[in-house]
């Protein structure tokens, strides 16, 4: 019987090899526990009130699944919303949070595939950390994902990605993403003023 060969994702190996020594190297870690690694991420798509768009609602579920592979969970509110017809309970979205290899898969396709399709793209800020390590950021359109057939989209949609990390600080999840290969815009270098030390 021939012996199963295991995959490991390819950006699961570049943490590995290159991540983990330059993080080491940077924060000067006295133990390799310490470096920070991705935890998992949370794909959302906020829907307002699904039972007037049932259908839409649905093609909203099947894209996010055929993105990450993986059946979301539907989101219902907690309270009722008279301003927007929405009574407890109703469905008002749906999200799925991927861990372990699909995690990193879905992170790979994000920064080599669906990132470059973004029209006009010049990079993503890098202000959206919440102070704990973790980054928030807003797809416009689900279309930029290559699994997403446009003939077959009812209507351009966006959706809320959290990427959760272990990291303690800001600064080490920036540097943890970035070895990632993640596109945060460039920051300006400022120009040196006359008499000041070069």
């Amino acid at each position: 019987m021939a012996k199963k060969v295991e995959y490991i994702p390819r950006l699961f190996k570049q943490y590995k090899k290159t991540v983990v020594p330059a993080m080491i190297k940077k924060f000067e870690y006295k133990n390799i526990m310490q470096v920070p690694k991705l935890d998992k991420i949370s794909i959302n798509i906020g829907f307002g009130n699904a039972k007037e768009e049932p259908a839409s609602f649905k093609n909203a579920q099947e894209e996010i699944r055929t993105i990450t592979g993986q059946q979301p969970v539907v989101t219902r509110a907690k309270k009722a919303i008279s301003n927007f017809k929405i009574r407890q309970g109703d469905p008002v979205g749906c999200y799925v949070t991927l861990r372990r290899s699909k995690m990193y898969e879905f992170m790979d396709r994000l920064i080599s595939t669906a990132f470059p399709r973004v029209r006009d793209f010049s990079g993503m800020p890098d202000k959206a950390f919440d102070g704990r390590g973790n980054y928030s950021l807003g797809i416009k359109e689900q279309i930029i994902f290559p699994e997403i057939n446009y003939d077959k989209v009812d209507k351009i949609r966006g959706m809320n990605i959290t990427i959760s990390t272990t990291a303690k600080t800001d600064a080490e999840a920036y540097e943890l993403l970035s070895l990632f290969g993640f596109p945060f815009k460039r920051r300006p270098v400022k120009a040196e003023t006359a008499g000041e030390k070069k």
